[in-house]
């Protein structure tokens, strides 16, 4: 897979990069009117200690509050910014690949405007990025501010689906990270519409590296993943990356027939060999509502992948763009030209 522990004596890592480097910083945004200024000024703050040029690409993810009012006032401030507005809310994944796409540095930072991921560690990954690495990822060593049963089902999670797909995603990771142009070329032509982008990286392989951060407490605003929505969003990570889900309905189907075959037999042996029938509706109550739970959990098992392949086949874009702010004419043509491509193909 291309991950690295940087203490092994026997590994003498990757060739160090000596070019220059146009860093992209991509932060999608859904109503984040209460952070935005302190997140910008921290960016700017650290970005501005580089020895590199930089733009940074917010991307407002269908905001109803005075976020997009805030961006078009901080891009009016500085051309380094660049803004995508989008057409309507089409999720944090939709809004990072948007930001991907219209990203120009030959590295780019995926980093959320909430301050979970502090700006102050984008100069270690691009230290890595310098030192050879192609993706340099945020390992979280402390999560503030997180309950208890996030940071659990957080864990369980990320041990799951390792147990469960071929491709290993490290645990206690988000999509805070840099990647290199050629990682983020190779993501771009993954045009898939459940969007588990940690692990689409992981699954691109090249040199990859965990740099050690402390994860803060949110500083305004709410999360964006509820309960609800960190379910969903699980399982588009687990049905994007395994079939074994498939693979336990069919074992499942089989265990309830080898069950009901079972009970069948003892059935007749009794009444053949014995003067007695089986007695009592319970047996066959609870031998019914297992056959039918069996059947309801795998045809909602098959149903997910089977949605999944419904949304692939209309082939809609995977997000509209209303506005942009800070780009050059050139640059909207090109962008423009690739779009059209990609739906083409």
């Amino acid at each position: 897979m291309g991950h690295h522990n940087l203490s092994d004596p026997q590994w003498n890592g990757p060739t160090p990069r000596r070019g220059i480097l146009l860093l992209s910083v991509i932060i999608p945004c859904k109503n984040e009117e209460a952070v935005l200024r302190q997140t910008h000024s921290r960016l700017m703050s650290v970005l501005q200690q580089l020895t590199t040029d930089f733009e940074i690409v917010y991307v407002d993810d269908g905001s109803t509050d005075s976020t997009f009012k805030l961006l078009r006032e901080i891009q009016c401030e500085d051309n380094r910014v660049r803004i995508v507005q989008l057409s309507r809310n089409f999720g944090h994944q939709m809004a990072t690949t948007a930001g991907l796409e219209h990203a120009s540095g030959n590295a780019v930072v995926l980093i959320d405007a909430d301050l979970q991921d502090p700006p102050e560690v984008i100069p270690l990954m691009v230290e890595q990025w310098r030192n050879g690495f192609d993706v340099a990822y945020g390992l979280r060593t402390e999560r503030k501010g997180e309950t208890l049963f996030k940071l659990w089902t957080a864990r369980a999670f990320y041990r799951l689906i390792n147990r469960l797909s071929a491709v290993p995603i490290a645990v206690d990771t988000g999509d805070f990270r840099l990647m290199d142009r050629k990682v983020v070329n190779a993501l771009l032509h993954m045009p898939e519409r459940d969007r588990f982008l940690r692990g689409m990286v992981n699954w691109l392989g090249f040199r990859q590296v965990g740099v050690p951060y402390r994860r803060a407490a949110r500083q305004a605003g709410e999360t964006k993943y509820p309960l609800l929505k960190m379910l969903r969003f699980a399982m588009d990570g687990i049905a994007s990356f395994s079939v074994l889900p498939l693979k336990v309905a069919t074992w499942l189907g089989f265990s309830a027939s080898a069950v009901a075959m079972a009970l069948i037999f003892y059935a007749m042996c009794v009444h053949m060999f014995t003067n007695k029938w089986v007695s009592g509706w319970a047996s066959l109550f609870i031998a019914v509502l297992f056959m039918g739970g069996a059947q309801l959990v795998c045809l909602g098992l098959i149903g997910e992948y089977v949605g999944r392949i419904y949304g692939e086949t209309k082939q809609r874009p995977l997000y509209l763009v209303q506005e942009l702010l800070g780009f050059s004419a050139e640059a909207k043509v090109q962008q423009e030209i690739a779009r059209t491509k990609g739906d083409k193909s």
